[in-house]
């Protein structure tokens, strides 16, 4: 048996999140925000922190400073229940961060990369392949030291026989360069959002993207906000799930990456695709019950009272 069920590689910052703003920024004025979290960021560290919180055994390769936001990082990781034994702190560079301006189910933010952008193949020590059944990544367009070796890493934990799950997530500089052809033979479920998925594959239309990564993908399900998901897998039709919608959204923050933990924290059990698209549509919902990326995922307890009372869901952790 492997220590961890999933391993995160990737990305990691804190998130400065401000809600209650009173309008958008306006160079030369300044704002008032009614309220204001200082938290564990990035897509890859929520997905960790969430799978842990959902029962899976998770470990994280990162690179942070040695500094405040690096410790912060650590101790909120370690809190959660995620391994951080394997993470690579360096003097040279900061930890990431990110400013995050919340508007109800829509943000804006300002991204400092620090450390994260720094992180490639040849710094993963390759014994932690080793150590894992599967592995997650996602950010690759904020880590362009880590997306440069991609393919390499995918390639790597196929010869290992570790399962994979890629979730790309926005490109700031919006060239969406991505070899699918190439890239996603290797990646057991890839996990976009409907607009990514469409810029990633140059399609004005999700059927137009599904069309194209077709040939080349093993499973997607591609997530489509308060809409629900489509799973897309060989020798099946495309199908459409509806969303669990929380009529009194906190916010949307991190409300992809729990989807994804919701998903893979199933995928790794065994159990169908189905259940994980399923599973991902509650936990995405579950996400926008409070604050932030983990802050509906503070215990067992409380996600299943949520599944139960929000969404008339029971499920056992």
């Amino acid at each position: 048996m492997k220590p961890y069920d999933i391993l995160a590689i990737g990305e990691l910052n804190v998130d400065l999140i401000l809600n209650r703003i009173d309008g958008e920024p306006e160079v030369g004025k300044e704002k008032f925000a009614g309220d204001m979290i200082l938290t564990l960021g990035s897509s890859t560290a929520i997905f960790a922190a969430n799978a842990a919180a959902l029962g899976a055994k998770v470990g994280f390769v990162g690179m942070i400073g040695r500094d405040n936001f690096g410790e912060l990082i650590k101790d909120s990781l370690e809190a959660k229940g995620v391994d951080t034994s394997m993470l690579i702190e360096t003097d040279s560079l900061s930890s990431g961060a990110t400013i995050v301006l919340n508007y109800g189910e829509d943000r804006a933010m300002i991204t400092y990369q620090g450390a994260m952008a720094a992180m490639s193949f040849d710094d993963i020590d390759k014994a932690v392949f080793e150590k894992a059944r599967h592995i997650h990544i996602s950010s690759i367009f904020l880590q362009p030291a880590l997306n440069a070796d991609l393919e390499k890493l995918l390639a790597y934990a196929r010869s290992r026989q570790v399962t994979t799950s890629l979730d790309t997530q926005w490109d700031p500089a919006e060239t969406w360069k991505f070899d699918y052809a190439r890239i996603l033979p290797l990646v057991s479920v890839f996990l976009p959002n409907e607009k990514e998925l469409m810029l990633l594959t140059s399609s004005s239309t999700v059927d137009e993207a599904v069309e194209k990564i077709r040939p080349y993908v093993n499973t997607a399900i591609i997530k489509m906000g308060n809409k629900g998901s489509l799973l897309v897998c060989k020798g099946r039709e495309p199908e459409f799930l509806p969303s669990f919608l929380n009529k009194e959204v906190v916010d949307a923050i991190g409300a992809g990456d729990s989807f994804n933990a919701g998903c893979i924290s199933r995928f790794v059990k065994g159990e169908s695709l189905n259940d994980c698209q399923r599973f991902g549509n509650l936990m995405g919902a579950i996400n926008t019950t409070a604050a932030g990326g983990t802050g509906a995922f503070t215990d067992k307890d409380r996600i299943e009272e949520t599944a139960r009372n929000k969404f008339n869901e029971n499920i056992t952790l």
